[in-house]
Order: C-alpha cells, then structure tokens, then sequence
C-alpha cells in the first residue's frame, strides 16, 4: 500500500473517485473520446480502435494476474474463443451484434472455467504451462475443425449491425470499442468493491489464509478465470468484426505474451495500469513501424533486421520493468501526480 492509500471509512475505501479533482479529469478523459474521432484522421482511428481492444483484454488479465495472483498465457486463446463465436453466429445465425457479442463472453467464460480447474492443485509457473497448453491446444482446434471453424482459411463475417446500422468502417466500430471498454473498465472497478473482488484479492495475498477465512479457493479461482475469459470472448468477438475474418493465426502465443506484458508493464493489480499498458503496448510496435520506414531509405534491409525486434523489445520490456519499476506505468504515473500535488513544497 502507498503511503497516503489508507482510509478511515469503508465508503471512502469503496469510492471508485476519491477527490472532485478525479472526477473532473474523468470527465475531460470521456469528452476527448468523445471527440477524439471526429478530428483525427483514418489511421489514428485505427489505433484507437485497437488500443479499445487491448484495453477491454489486458483488464480481463489484470483480474486473473493481477489481482487474483494466477498467471495465464491463454489469453490468446480465450479471444479466439470469442472471435469464432462472434463469426460463427454471425455467418449461420444473423443475430445482431450485441448478441453474438454477450453470447462470446460466455462462450469463453466457459472454456476459462475448464481451463481454470487445475488452479487449485498448481500455480505460478505450472499454472502458466497449463495455460499455455490450453492455448496450444485451442489452437490446434481453431484449425482443424473445419466444419466449424473453417480451417486455416477461418472465417469472414459481415460488419456488426444494428436497427438497420451498419458498422462498417473504423469510424464507426470507434463508437461501439471505446464506449464498450470504457464500461467494462468501469465494471472491473466496480467488481473489487464487492466481496468477489476482495476475495480475488485475498487469494491473491496469502491463499492458504484467505481459506483459512472462509473463503473458497476454487469457486473464487474459477470466477476469476470465468470473468477473465468474458472479457477476453468480448475483446476477441470485437477483433472479428473489427477485421471482418478470423483465422488460427489471428491469436498466436504472441498475442498472449503481449497482453501479458501489458499487465505487467502497466501494473499489475492496478486498473489504471492495464489502461495504460494495453495503450503502450499496441503503439510499440506502430512505433517500430515508422523507425523501419524511416530507416528504409538509408538501410535497405532494415524491414530484415526490424522484423524478429518486436518480441525482442516485448521481453526486454517485461524483464525491465520487473526489475527497474515492478508497479509498472500507474506507479510512475501516481509520483508524477504527487509531486505536482505537493509542488513547489517538495524537497
């Protein structure tokens, strides 16, 4: 706990703001998004929309790693999960897309719930295998089920509609990723205010206590698992119509080692730092995009040496960060906010 965290009421330990200066930049945050795609031009739209994406994921994993203390590497999997829900209902049903969308999140609620069973008897690194060997595993059926799933081909499904809407274009699915991820950021929030979040959080702190407690240990490990996974089925149905075709090689295992790094970047156990890890992670590598353009004309076999840098930088980033600054971006983001709180005062 930071020096200054500690309350003296539980309204005040349960208040999502806890200072009118905090409510007034939420409300200056929502009128920028609001704005925000009517000045900026196709390809920032296009980075909005998928930092929406990364955000609605990484906070999913924040849950599970973060403040459940249970490493996954399915995440990947999970949205796969959601993105071949999204297009199969999409292709064979027509349903509209807040349907197909909710229907995505349990989809992939259910398989974390069988993901999660082995929670119980392992954990730490043992549990990150077996999560990477469901994702593996997820995988393998993304493309040999055909009948399904379509195969390595995949699936391309139609824009999202709506009441006779047509999300089409980036400008359009701008208004149904960022409002969609602010609310369920907003939910996340809202989750540890409960007795469910305290528990994810005592499990997280000392299991064998929090057991001790009271508290069921796997009922409250698979609830994790299962609100991770919906976030993660919400997220990938929202990468399918974002792309308009899913295939296997759209959520390889590097795709669960980016939002991993993201949590871990941005803080774990930290809202704000999911936000922001999932915001930093997508731009690196757009980032790296325009060194190698930039550097194209001088070096011409920079798009060679660039190429493999992407999860070179990914893990440096993660090592990094564990080392130098382990609370990630939200800490450092809180000691900017209390050095200008106690400026010119501060020593």
């Amino acid at each position: 706990m930071r020096i200054g965290d500690a309350k003296q009421t539980y309204e005040a330990d349960e208040a999502i703001w806890t200072t009118s200066t905090q409510k007034f930049w939420f409300g200056l945050s929502l009128l920028f998004l609001l704005v925000f795609p009517f000045m900026a031009d196709s390809y920032l739209l296009y980075l909005g929309c998928l930092v929406g994406i990364a955000v609605i994921s990484t906070t999913g994993l924040n849950i599970l790693t973060g403040f459940t203390g249970l490493i996954s590497l399915g995440q990947a999997g999970f949205m796969g999960v959601g993105a071949y829900t999204v297009a199969w209902l999409s292709v064979n049903t027509g349903l509209p897309f807040p349907v197909t969308l909710l229907l995505a999140g349990f989809m992939a609620a259910a398989v974390g719930i069988l993901v999660g069973l082995p929670s119980l008897r392992v954990k730490g690194l043992y549990l990150a295998i077996a999560t990477l060997a469901a994702s593996v595993f997820l995988h393998f059926i993304f493309a040999e089920w055909e009948s399904v799933t379509g195969g390595m081909g995949g699936l391309s499904l139609e824009p999202a509609h709506l009441f006779g809407w047509s999300f089409q274009s980036d400008f359009m699915m701008y208004f149904v990723i960022v409002p969609l991820a602010v609310l369920m950021v907003l939910a996340a929030a809202n989750v540890f205010r409960t007795r469910i979040g305290r528990a994810f959080i005592a499990i997280r702190d000392r299991d064998i206590s929090a057991e001790i407690l009271g508290i069921d240990l796997l009922r409250y490990k698979l609830m994790s698992f299962a609100l991770s996974s919906f976030y993660a089925g919400i997220a990938g149905g929202l990468f399918a119509y974002f792309y308009r075709v899913v295939t296997p090689e759209s959520f390889p295992l590097s795709m669960s080692i980016f939002y991993l790094a993201a949590v871990i970047v941005g803080g774990m156990g930290n809202l704000l730092g999911g936000i922001l890890g999932a915001a930093f992670m997508t731009l690196v590598p757009e980032a790296l995009k325009l060194l190698t353009s930039a550097l194209t004309p001088f070096y011409p076999n920079a798009p060679v040496f660039m190429s493999p840098m992407l999860e070179i930088i990914f893990g440096a980033l993660i090592v990094g960060f564990l080392i130098f600054e382990p609370h990630g971006l939200a800490e450092i983001w809180h000691r900017i906010r209390r050095f200008f709180h106690l400026w010119p005062f501060k020593n």
